[in-house]
């Protein structure tokens, strides 16, 4: 059971990107302990976490370990910056192939409840209760470029700018490394006109739905692609809800949402 649930959750191409981020385990000068388990049972059972949404502590003992050692390993690889260095070579290996189309990208956030933990504030969407947010750009596929979190009473045009500047320069079929939209489309709440000028001098051509001109009813000809890569990203039943204290673990879950989102289309 242990080897197929492995495989299922953590295939051979998505393990072979891995070991090329992950740190070396670290020794033990004074040796003795328990021997350390194996990387990719330990992924399997930090993505089978994310996707079914339940606690450590119900990890199922298929897996060969326990939930205590799972989030030990998850808090290992989070510091390491494991997640984003793995979503960026996930999307350098999309950019080579061609995958990626920056010619229409769009952004837009997803609110969601938090029970406790840094980066939380009232949700003005939801009477207040206290809640964060996720923050994406999606390239025209809705494939995701860059994310972010913050309390949900950030406004949504305060998250563009850094937004963008996290789009990390990635590779391409042709050419050099690309990270900027060819064009970006983003809802009201991004109607502003420093904005407009801050994506103007980056050479960023802009669609932002104008105030009181344009109909709330409309996502857009282009918009609706990061509405359902926000469907998709529900595929992590972990975000239904924030349970992390610690504003990076939730950020991490957030990142192997995109990984999984990415890795689907680089499997196909």
């Amino acid at each position: 059971m242990t080897a197929a649930l492995v495989e299922r959750l953590a295939p051979e191409d998505l393990w072979e990107l891995f070991q090329r981020v992950v740190p070396p385990a670290p020794e033990r000068p004074q040796g003795g302990g328990h021997r350390r388990r194996g990387d990719r049972e330990v992924l399997a059972a930090i993505i089978f976490v994310a996707t079914s949404g339940c606690t450590w502590n119900q990890l199922p003992p298929g897996f060969g370990l326990s939930g205590v050692t799972a989030f030990r390993r998850f808090t290992e690889w989070t510091e390491a910056r494991v997640w984003a260095k793995l979503h960026r070579l996930v999307l350098d290996e999309l950019g080579s192939r061609g995958g990626l189309d920056w010619s229409r990208c769009a952004i837009d956030s997803v609110s969601v409840r938090a029970l406790k933990g840094q980066l939380t504030g009232p949700n003005p969407t939801d009477r207040g209760k206290k809640g964060s947010k996720i923050h994406l750009i999606v390239d025209r596929h809705g494939l995701p470029l860059s994310i972010g979190i913050s309390a949900a009473n950030l406004h949504d045009s305060q998250a563009l700018i850094p937004l963008v500047r996290g789009i990390p320069p990635i590779r391409s079929r042709r050419g050099p490394r690309r990270r900027r939209p060819g064009k970006l489309h983003g809802d009201k709440g991004y109607d502003y006109r420093h904005l407009r000028r801050w994506l103007s001098s980056r050479g960023i051509r802009h669609r932002l739905a104008r105030k009181g001109i344009e109909s709330s009813q409309r996502l857009g000809k282009h918009r609706w692609v990061v509405e359902r890569t926000v469907s998709w990203l529900s595929g992590c039943r972990r975000l239904h809800r924030r349970y992390e204290r610690k504003p990076e673990h939730s950020l991490a879950f957030t990142a192997i949402a995109a990984i999984l989102i990415c890795h689907r289309r680089l499997a196909n």
